[in-house]
């Protein structure tokens, strides 16, 4: 069943508002990481309580991001705007550097080496992705030698029926030959 509309005002009750404060920043923290990983979007997100206390979520790193939106709307000044554009360079050389060593150890990982420093969440995770690729492969692999079957019995009946008409063609020959040879020797024999 669905709430009722809420109306939005300034919630009045100070414990209230830093409930309410607390539930939807956490919600919208949440939804933000959800946005990034389903999309695969560049997500910043950027909260000051009204106690002045930062939080923030940040996909990559948060400043590559600033500096990418100061960028394209234009607010970078002039003077700053060398540094900033290598300042995006390096954090994109940074960011990619990560990633490429994330992916080396996930590597590792899926063959078995460098399973130190995972957890039993980790190793259970790793475990079923491994179940699931090797289900997959056999699925591939059982295809593959179901198909090379077919063509092999395909390729059988083929080769059988190409043999049975040559071994007609053989006893037509032979048939042939022996009629022929049989009115050559009436003939001599007259």
């Amino acid at each position: 069943m669905g709430r009722g509309k809420v109306e939005l005002k300034r919630i009045e009750n100070p414990t209230n508002r830093q409930v309410t404060f607390s539930k939807r920043r956490n919600g919208l923290l949440k939804k933000a990481f959800e946005l990034s990983v389903l999309c695969d979007a560049e997500v910043a997100l950027l909260i000051f309580s009204p106690s002045a206390k930062a939080y923030q979520f940040s996909s990559h790193d948060i400043h590559r991001t600033i500096a990418r939106y100061k960028s394209e709307v234009g607010i970078t000044q002039t003077n700053d705007q060398g540094f900033s554009t290598m300042e995006v360079w390096r954090n994109e050389i940074d960011d990619l550097r990560r990633t490429v060593a994330a992916l080396e150890a996930r590597d590792k990982h899926f063959a078995g080496e460098n399973l130190a420093g995972l957890g039993m969440k980790d190793l259970k995770q790793l475990e079923r992705q491994l179940r699931i690729g090797v289900e997959r492969v056999r699925s591939k692999k059982r295809r593959i030698v179901s198909e090379h079957i077919n063509y092999l019995k395909r390729r059988y009946r083929d080769l059988q029926e190409e043999n049975n008409h040559l071994q007609k063609k053989v006893k037509q020959n032979e048939l042939q030959e022996s009629n022929t040879s049989s009115s050559v020797f009436e003939a001599n024999a007259t």
